[in-house]
């Protein structure tokens, strides 16, 4: 943001233009993406938009990082409810992927953006911050379980790096595979560690 607004008017304001260019980007795409169509939406002057966001980037931006601390925020509360993550406990693994697979489809327009739209040099940033905290959040529970076998972090990593890119496919593609059926799978996947040990 090119500066932070102080008052409450002006933060309502950011506020509101951050929401419509969330929805013009989802609505319109990446390529159709303007500030102007941003100002419109929000009801602000393209110079008012333009005291807070240089542009389209900017605006692109603190969307992308709103969306990703909104997943990222949404599997963490996941994680405490249940204690330490434990892969050779079903419940835990499958209520993680259960959040992340909500989490997605709680805005698969902006996911579609971002998987299929947005060069990847704009959200490569982003979607690296959401995948190390959700590694990291994973790897001290799985850590705190005392599962044996091999090294937390990296069961987090692989963990992460499966379940992530096949929710995000599924939940773009909609394929013939029933939300529970994934859902075991998930559980099968990770449960393999805890056969391990």
């Amino acid at each position: 943001m090119r500066k932070v607004p102080q008052q409450a008017r002006s933060r309502a304001m950011v506020e509101r233009i951050v929401d419509a260019a969330r929805i013009v980007l989802v609505r319109d795409g990446y390529e159709s993406f303007t500030t102007n169509r941003v100002a419109d939406q929000a009801h602000v002057s393209p110079g008012s938009l333009y005291q807070y966001f240089p542009d389209k980037s900017a605006l692109v931006t603190e969307v992308m990082n709103r969306w990703s601390a909104e997943i990222s925020d949404r599997v963490a509360a996941s994680l405490p409810g249940a204690g330490p993550v434990d892969v050779r406990d079903p419940g835990s693994v499958r209520s993680i992927a259960d959040a992340l697979l909500t989490a997605l489809e709680a805005d698969a327009g902006l996911l579609r953006i971002v998987w299929e739209e947005l060069p990847a040099v704009r959200h490569r940033a982003a979607q690296h911050a959401l995948e190390l905290r959700v590694r990291e959040l994973l790897s001290v529970y799985l850590s705190a379980a005392g599962v044996p076998v091999g090294d937390p972090a990296v069961r987090a990593w692989v963990i992460v790096m499966a379940v992530e890119n096949v929710a995000v496919r599924w939940v773009l593609d909609r394929p013939r595979i029933s939300r529970e059926a994934l859902l075991d799978e998930f559980t099968a996947l990770a449960g393999g560690y805890g056969q391990r040990g």
